[in-house]
């Protein structure tokens, strides 16, 4: 479980977050959507840690998190796995080193013993036969599940995702829903989605939390999004359907 409370976060006098309280729940796919510039990724790498909030507080489970030491914050990414927008893969790193490196960072394991696990994490993606393979010799769709595989590595409590599904196929989005809901269950992890893509919501949005300008708009489950009278949230799903469906022509043509 992840709850946030009161958090606030500016920037050059800029407030992108204000006051926003939310519970992430555990074993759960819960997602975050708003259009750019809604304060999303801010929220994300807020509560990650990657930026420091003006104020409020972030618990990982019973532990605050921003009020932690960097020593301390350092031993509670050992429970955090992040999915970055992209992949973010090491080019000069094979498929089996990319998935290693976390565990070459925060363990004391053998290299035979790294290897196995990194097998063992590449075999649940379905990425058989390309441990020796590189970035760039891959397809997309490849390197998120790559980018998932090290995710996992350390067997984390909590899972971060930044729109998982850019720069891929319908089809192919699809599959890297399916991976993230089934690994969350599997693990028991808390998990947050940040995504503009409205059919990763109806896949797999447990819960979903729609921000606008900085705060919380709306949230619910995906079953109740539809019936929901808050106008900004109606534009947003008709903006992203027209846009999905002009995207669609696009590849036909």
């Amino acid at each position: 479980m992840i709850e946030v409370k009161n958090i606030s976060k500016q920037f050059d006098n800029k407030q992108v977050l204000n006051n926003i309280s939310i519970l992430f729940e555990k074993g759960k796919t819960n997602l975050i959507i708003g259009q750019s510039g809604s304060g999303k990724t801010v929220l994300l790498k807020s509560i990650v840690g990657l930026h420091e909030i003006d104020s409020g507080k972030i618990f990982y489970d019973d532990i605050v998190f921003n009020e932690l030491n960097f020593k301390d914050k350092k031993d509670m990414r050992k429970q955090i796995g992040m999915l970055f927008q992209g992949g973010a893969l090491f080019d000069s790193s094979t498929v089996e080193e990319n998935v290693m490196f976390p565990l070459d960072m925060f363990t004391e394991m053998s290299f035979e013993e790294k290897r196995e696990r990194a097998n063992e994490c590449l075999k649940r993606v379905n990425i058989i036969n390309a441990n020796q393979l590189y970035p760039a010799e891959i397809s997309g769709g490849m390197k998120k599940r790559v980018a998932i595989a090290r995710a996992i590595a350390l067997n984390p409590k909590y899972l971060f995702c930044d729109e998982p599904n850019s720069g891929l196929d319908p089809k192919t989005a699809l599959v890297i829903d399916s991976l993230i809901k089934e690994i969350t269950i599997e693990y028991n992890m808390t998990t947050i989605v940040n995504t503009h893509d409205m059919n990763s919501v109806m896949e797999i949005g447990d819960k979903v939390i729609f921000i606008a300008d900085g705060t919380i708009w709306w949230e619910g489950t995906k079953d109740d999004i539809f019936d929901s009278d808050n106008s900004e949230l109606n534009n947003f799903i008709f903006a992203s359907k027209l846009s999905q469906k002009i995207k669609d022509l696009k590849n036909h043509h």
